[in-house]
């Protein structure tokens, strides 16, 4: 009769997921998972493989919790209300990254995807994933009369896609929210939304705003196939 594990796989990988959002791979070490998990080395790799095996679920499951970006923006009605509170809520996530973690996906393109074809091509994945569909929603945006006839949506979905992953590497190092503010700020005023400001705070304000739920990256087409994967809560 084959044993039965003494520890359930799903709650070890959500802890496996936390630990390297917050620490990375390269600083995370076996023993700090065999710690942070609360099971042995051995149940580690006849569970998930090895180090790296674990940091591609890991990383698999963090998109699967993401945002559901064709949600939020193919509802029916107008389209830039929706980019609006896309941005803000980057922004305001940025803000309040108290641990520093930032966002795991810009955190792999920084520390792995320059060496790691892998999981390079995870990320650009994504990337594509949300630049197509921002691109299709401003596309629609622009034929309700939103956006201006000469707006070019791929070309302002790049730009909001660049935005909203430098929002997340700022927020990630900088004690600032003024910067994160402007930014987001900035980038409405590019789509014409300059009427609907940040939330009002004094411009050298280094006090972190107060909390908002966490909210990561976003949904990401299935990472083996290129296809969509399933929604996750933000």
């Amino acid at each position: 009769m084959a044993r039965t594990k003494e520890f359930d796989p799903d709650e070890a990988l959500q802890k496996a997921m936390e630990l390297f959002w917050r620490r990375g791979y390269e600083a995370t070490s076996m023993s700090d998972l065999v710690q942070h998990l609360g099971i042995g080395r051995a149940s580690i790799y006849a569970t998930f493989g090895g180090k790296r095996e674990l940091y591609l679920r890991a990383y698999d499951r963090y998109l699967a919790q993401g945002v559901d970006f064709e949600g939020l923006l193919s509802a029916p009605g107008p389209v830039l209300p929706a980019v609006r509170d896309l941005v803000l809520r980057f922004a305001d996530e940025a803000a309040h990254d108290t641990d520093h973690r930032g966002c795991m996906v810009v955190n792999t393109a920084v520390e792995l995807a320059p060496h790691d074809q892998e999981l390079a091509r995870r990320v650009e994945a994504n990337w594509d994933f949300i630049e197509t569909t921002l691109a299709t929603a401003l596309a629609r945006a622009r034929e309700q009369g939103e956006l201006d006839e000469g707006q070019d949506p791929r070309s302002l979905a790049r730009f909001l896609l660049t935005v909203l992953q430098g929002l997340r590497l700022v927020g990630k190092g900088s004690t600032d929210p003024a910067r994160l503010r402007d930014t987001a700020a900035q980038a409405l005023r590019v789509l014409e939304l300059a009427d609907l400001t940040w939330p009002p705070a004094p411009s050298d304000s280094r006090e972190p705003l107060e909390e908002a739920r966490p909210f990561r990256a976003g949904r990401n087409p299935d990472p083996a196939r290129g296809g969509p994967a399933k929604l996750g809560q933000p």
